[in-house]
């Protein structure tokens, strides 16, 4: 056989070796919802919606058929020429300082809730009539961090998220990514919870952290292969020293005779 035909087939193989020793990820590493079954239907009884915390800011903006009387509820500040609305910081107690009505207690809350909060308090006081209340968070953001294609901090424009969709932003998992210990770290007013979960199964699904929260962080660890490289594993190392050096004997071999 010619020389440089076995030369050319010792250094594919080698190729081929090293790249079958330095990845050991699987099928069944990498797929999601595995013992997800065809056409297998289910049902979102999930009613979660996120509720307010401390540190969050909110735009709230009321409007009647009478923009005079709106007037002092809807401050607005000079920015760059421009008026903008005045937006509220929860305070550590939970509430926000609001004009005419003073100290309001968010904490804990819906947007949903705050809302209806307002209109009762302005039915109560004969303030307004029948208003309308635009009410937002606009500091609702996730991290997304570890073995992803793109890990930042991405703002959130809805009032609810998935981790499928936090992790659709960035760029979904690498290769080297585990699947099934996903840690999503919530922090509630001081008070911190550590939740994991696994995509693999579509339990993950009826997991609390399914839907994330404003300033949640989702971590993706990496797999053993990943760490085994990153760390030098001693058994990876021997067996590829090994095989390189049989190939190159080989090689050796190969032209010289």
């Amino acid at each position: 056989m010619n020389k440089s035909l076995i030369k050319s087939k010792l250094l594919i193989a080698g190729a081929i070796i090293s790249m079958f020793l330095t990845s050991c990820a699987t099928k069944h590493d990498v797929v999601y919802f595995q013992n997800a079954k065809s056409f297998e239907t289910i049902v979102d009884t999930d009613t979660f919606k996120a509720k307010l915390k401390v540190g969050d800011i909110v735009s709230i903006y009321i409007s009647t058929l009478d923009e005079t009387v709106t007037k002092p509820y809807n401050l607005v500040k000079s920015t760059g020429g421009q008026g903008l609305l005045v937006d509220y910081l929860i305070d550590v107690d939970g509430n926000i300082d609001y004009p005419v009505l003073g100290k309001i207690k968010l904490l804990g809350l819906t947007v949903e809730q705050a809302k209806a909060l307002f209109k009762k308090k302005f039915d109560e006081g004969q303030l307004l009539k029948d208003p309308v209340v635009i009410f937002r968070v606009l500091n609702f953001r996730v991290t997304v961090a570890g073995e992803v294609r793109d890990p930042g901090v991405y703002p959130v424009s809805g009032e609810r998220i998935s981790i499928l969709e936090a992790l659709g932003m960035a760029g979904d998992l690498t290769i080297k990514g585990r699947r099934d210990n996903i840690l999503v770290v919530r922090d509630f007013n001081g008070t911190k919870t550590y939740t994991r979960i696994d995509l693999t199964n579509k339990e993950v699904f009826n997991s609390p952290v399914y839907y994330l929260t404003q300033n949640d962080y989702v971590y993706v660890e990496p797999n053993n292969s990943a760490i085994s490289l990153a760390s030098g594993d001693s058994r990876v190392n021997t067996i590829i020293t090994i095989t390189s050096f049989l190939l190159t004997t080989a090689l050796i071999f190969v032209t010289r005779n």
